[in-house]
């Protein structure tokens, strides 16, 4: 195995890593910056109130994404085992 198949499983691995946890990432940067703006707005200054709706909008956003991170993951690792004979030569 040479270190350009190395760098390459590792470079690959990092862009489906990213890929899987932008939806949860997003969604939750999305939220919390909502409910900040509106906590400076209002001057509440409660910091569990963002707790709940980022753990409902991470819950959905699992809940429509998780087929597509799921046959990600799925297609990266069949593609990782079937590729790996190859690279051992």
């Amino acid at each position: 195995m040479t270190d350009t198949a190395i760098i390459e499983i590792a470079l690959h691995t990092m862009v489906v890593a990213l890929k899987l946890s932008a939806p949860i990432l997003v969604t939750s940067l999305v939220i919390g910056f909502t409910i900040s703006l509106f906590q400076s707005l209002t001057q509440i200054q409660e910091v569990t109130l963002s707790f709940v709706p980022k753990l409902l909008g991470v819950g959905i956003a699992l809940l429509f994404c998780g087929n597509w991170m799921m046959h990600t993951l799925v297609t990266f690792t069949n593609d990782l085992f079937a590729g790996l004979p190859a690279m051992l030569n």
